[in-house]
């Protein structure tokens, strides 16, 4: 059974989350290379939360929360302290691993900036030759955890309608 035939209704997008190593560094790292603007900065280890991520009662979570710039969505960077943490294996076909999305105008520019100050990608810029980003220019970038970064310069979305350009103008 769906949940549309019972009701139930998924809304739209709030935040997604990546736990990182050092949640400072990470913040660091989209503010200053991405420019996402710092909303919120949390240490939570209320039991509910502990409950809820699974390490009751021993973990504390290092929370900043960051707007991504044209965007109603935030990134959530979180920090799991008092429990042990082991790095994965980020490598892009691995199982249980993400990536995010974000449009870039002016890719090549960023691009370029990037790598001159050694932020690492998995490849070179490519420009795609088939979907909806034919034509535009694309690339994953790595970010310090390892956790891929898919930037997008294309005048579509995933499903062909138009995108609206960075600073909101239709």
């Amino acid at each position: 059974m769906s949940p549309a035939s019972t009701g139930v209704r998924v809304g739209a997008c709030d935040h997604f989350g990546i736990q990182v190593r050092d949640v400072e560094r990470s913040a660091r790292f989209y503010e200053e290379k991405l420019g996402f603007e710092r909303v919120e900065r949390w240490t939570m280890s209320q039991e509910y939360v502990q409950k809820v991520v699974g390490y009751h009662p021993d973990v504390t979570l290092e929370i900043v929360l960051l707007a991504i710039p044209d965007s109603d969505v935030f990134l959530e960077i979180l920090e799991y302290t008092g429990v042990d943490g082991k790095p994965v294996d980020s490598d892009t076909g691995n199982p249980g691993t993400a990536h995010f999305c974000l449009f870039v105008d002016g890719l090549e520019e960023l691009y370029e900036r990037l790598v001159g100050e050694g932020v690492k990608f998995v490849s070179e810029l490519q420009t795609p030759t088939a979907g909806p980003n034919e034509g535009g220019k694309l690339v994953y970038m790595i970010d310090p955890d390892g956790i891929r970064v898919e930037l997008v310069d294309a005048p579509v979305r995933s499903d062909g309608t138009p995108r609206r350009p960075a600073g909101g103008a239709q």
